[in-house]
């Protein structure tokens, strides 16, 4: 399997410690070049920037098609380099999945018909093959520690799938 990510699901993972998720659901990932300058080459510590640096299930890669990655960033609103990156990636690798949370970075990857999931579909993942045993521990963490956003309603629909 051939997974990409985004930046967020790697530092908010890195910010609770649990980043090994991501090695025990897919054994590895790749991360855009952009993605990798996001969390390393910036004047703030940035959970995760080690890991990327040190672990060898976490592959940098460039994208081949760097004009692909400008013509997405002036074509689609609030897109980043890094989510245009990830997206170009994960269609050049042909992924099996892009790991991203942004609502916009996720419609456009949805456009090109790539399979998308976000942390909290990875937490649910992680839940079903019985690596964490609570969803809500972790959600809870990722809100008070990691800054992570999430609507009283998703909240509510993430438990609810978790049987929580």
């Amino acid at each position: 399997m051939i997974i990409v990510s985004d930046t967020s699901p790697i530092t908010n993972l890195a910010a609770i410690n649990q980043l090994d998720l991501l090695q025990k659901l897919y054994s590895g990932i790749v991360i855009p070049t952009a993605v990798y300058n996001e969390m390393v080459k910036v004047n703030k510590i940035v959970p995760g920037a080690v890991e990327v640096q040190t672990l060898p299930w976490i592959k940098k890669q460039a994208v081949v098609d760097s004009q692909r990655v400008i013509f997405i960033q002036e074509t689609e609103e609030n897109i980043d380099l890094g989510e245009a990156e990830a997206i170009v990636l994960a269609l050049e690798l042909k992924a099996d999945l892009l790991l991203m949370d942004e609502r916009r970075g996720r419609i456009v990857a949805t456009s090109y018909g790539l399979q998308i999931t976000g942390l909290l579909g990875v937490l649910l993942q992680a839940k079903r093959k019985n690596l964490i045993p609570s969803v809500k521990t972790l959600m809870d963490q990722l809100i008070d520690q990691a800054d992570f956003r999430v609507s009283n309603q998703l909240y509510t629909k993430i438990l609810q799938a978790a049987g929580e």
